[in-house]
């Protein structure tokens, strides 16, 4: 995606105090600061973050890994089936077998967050 001037735009951190919605980052969020980043109109801010969002998850669906680079990527496991246990009753239970998504966090995010436990 270009802007006006034919760059790609760098997106600035969203702080907490930007929104209203507590520890939460939402899709209205994203879409603001699309909009106030970039400089698409709300309405299309919008639609492109829906756009960002349905490409992912149309990927893990296909059960293909999503690679976000200095983010972390995404993939979908196959968990085969098990026995677990009922924690109250020790009675053993037929876990079913299931696909599971997993996120593993790149380097540079367990950097950052990692710095900003130490504030």
């Amino acid at each position: 995606m270009l802007t006006h001037n034919g760059k790609v735009p760098i997106l600035t951190p969203i702080r907490k105090v930007d929104f209203m919605s507590d520890n939460t980052l939402t899709r209205m969020d994203l879409a603001e600061a699309v909009f106030r980043d970039v400089g698409l109109s709300r309405h299309e801010s919008a639609q492109l973050v829906e756009s960002v969002l349905g490409h992912i998850s149309d990927a893990l669906v296909r059960g293909e890994q999503v690679k976000i680079s200095s983010f972390g990527t995404f993939s979908v496991r196959d968990k085969n089936e098990r026995v677990g246990r009922n924690p109250k009753t020790g009675e053993e239970v037929p876990i079913t077998p299931r696909r599971v998504l997993t996120f593993r966090p790149s380097h540079l995010m367990k950097d950052r967050v990692s710095a900003g436990n130490k504030r």
